[in-house]
């Protein structure tokens, strides 16, 4: 690991890019470039060692061509990708090295694993339900986090994402067991809690993580840009793999 290693931060002015820049001190990280929108970051690329985005869905994909025509590794926390976008995000991993996480809390990532592992374990008559709660201000519905929950337990029961129903209005019948729900809250000043509702018959578990402290993200990230910067092999990875659990790599 250097020393010092020197980012690039796209969406420096938002919540999460004012969190990097407190961290960064305790980790060995300089911000040499701050950017957010409308500036130019092509003027800056050559004197970084990591690119980091936390910025608007729209900016991640420009910047990460960049990136990558540049060779600098990406570490991307934003959120709200349409699928066409993660798809051509994606195929930029096939020439750097990006790790993007809906998440990047050491808790959270421990949370995936186990969801995945739960899901796994209990039979189908354990329902899945998803509940996630932000503040107001929160833009996108539901969290990168909440999707990925849900898409981990997709993965080990084999549901497709039209068995991942949205919230629940009117009579809609019984509950099938091939189903996972999804619910958000927005409301005040709410950082971040996802929970992970198992009910099954005679008993239910809950796998909840609370976040008291925006800085776990912000530590969590730069943990990740000192990991990718030491990765020689292009690709999509996770927390997982800065962590060392079990790869969710897709």
């Amino acid at each position: 690991m250097p020393s010092t290693l020197n980012l690039l931060l796209n969406g420096a002015k938002g919540r999460m890019g004012q969190a990097i820049c407190a961290a960064a001190q305790a980790c060995h990280t300089a911000i040499v470039t701050k950017i957010d929108l409308g500036d130019d970051p092509s003027t800056h690329i050559a004197h970084c060692d990591v690119v980091i985005d936390f910025s608007f869905h729209t900016a991640t994909l420009p910047l990460t061509t960049l990136a990558a025509a540049h060779g600098k590794p990406v570490v991307i926390g934003t959120t709200g990708h349409s699928d066409a976008e993660r798809k051509a995000l994606l195929e930029q991993a096939q020439n750097i090295p990006i790790v993007w996480s809906g998440n990047y809390a050491t808790g959270v990532n421990l949370l995936f694993h186990l969801t995945a592992q739960a899901a796994h374990i209990l039979g189908t008559n354990y329902h899945p339900e998803i509940i996630e709660r932000h503040h107001r201000l929160k833009k996108d519905t539901p969290s990168g986090t909440a999707e990925q929950l849900a898409a981990l337990v997709r993965q080990a029961r084999n549901l497709t994402p039209e068995q991942t129903r949205h919230g629940r209005k009117g009579i809609t019948g019984e509950r099938p067991d091939k189903e996972i729900g999804v619910h958000a809250v927005r409301g005040g000043d709410i950082i971040g809690e996802h929970t992970v509702l198992f009910a099954g018959p005679g008993e239910y578990l809950e796998l909840i993580h609370r976040a008291s402290d925006r800085s776990i993200f912000a530590h969590g990230a730069l943990r990740a840009t000192h990991w990718v910067a030491q990765q020689k092999t292009p690709g999509h990875y996770t927390m997982a793999d800065v962590l060392g659990l079990k790869s969710d790599r897709s």
